[in-house]
């Protein structure tokens, strides 16, 4: 199986290098795309030096409006409309999803459409991470599986993901409409009647650089949710 790890990156120059080598280093079908949104600090030039190394690490430099679900998006249909590409992995730049459970996602993929890295499940959890982020992260998980009424995913929030092609080739994302981290959230709404597993992991805060997500952006991504489900019932 022929997968490839979309990587949205804003400011990452000290965790690309590290993440694209432990990416690749999990097997000979893995390949990575990085799709960066102009970083001032260099970002995009070393994931440049890093595709000149090698073949299957690939970049997309974007110019448009930046945001993570922008970034995700592109890097999803560049994803579908690349040919031999079987699955596409989501996770961060930041090294908080460790690569090391990409075999465990890939092999979870035989008898599911969408595996999760689930924070929620035994065995998963958090580290280094302060206790009010922890609470704030599972009080935002129930409230997104309430509203979009999917209590069998446990981690409905989680951004460390694995999807066939076929799904996301499905679901529109020309469509999708969020600018920032919402998107995580946003797809999995659509993907409702597809066969979803969680896998465990443990969520390692970032160690580099400087988080991009703030109360306000969580507040943001709640309403929207929200509003996706309202819109979904009222076309019923």
């Amino acid at each position: 199986m022929r997968a490839l790890a979309v990587v949205p990156t804003y400011n990452e120059a000290e965790n690309i290098e590290p993440l694209v080598e432990r990416i690749l280093a999990q097997g000979p079908d893995v390949e990575v795309l990085i799709v960066d949104d102009g970083s001032p600090d260099g970002t995009g030039e070393m994931a440049d030096r890093l595709a000149a190394q090698s073949d299957r690490v690939h970049v997309l430099h974007r110019n448009g409006p930046r945001g993570r679900g922008v970034a995700g998006r592109d890097g999803f249909l560049w994803a579908v409309q690349r040919e031999g590409i079987d699955c596409v992995i989501e996770m961060d730049g930041d090294l908080s999803h460790d690569p090391d459970y990409i075999p465990q996602m890939l092999d979870a993929l035989e008898d599911a459409d969408i595996v999760i890295g689930s924070r929620y499940i035994p065995s998963g959890g958090s580290v280094k991470r302060k206790w009010y982020r922890v609470l704030i992260s599972e009080l935002a998980a129930i409230y997104t599986r309430m509203v979009l009424g999917m209590w069998r995913i446990k981690d409905p929030n989680s951004g460390y993901r694995c999807f066939r092609c076929q799904v996301l080739a499905a679901i529109d994302l020309e469509s999708l409409q969020s600018v920032g981290p919402s998107i995580v959230s946003e797809v999995l709404a659509r993907c409702r009647g597809y066969r979803i597993k969680e896998i465990p992991i443990v969520f390692v805060d970032r160690v580099g650089g400087r988080s991009k997500l703030h109360f306000g952006t969580l507040l943001t991504t709640l309403a929207l949710v929200l509003r996706w489900r309202w819109r979904e019932l009222w076309r019923r």
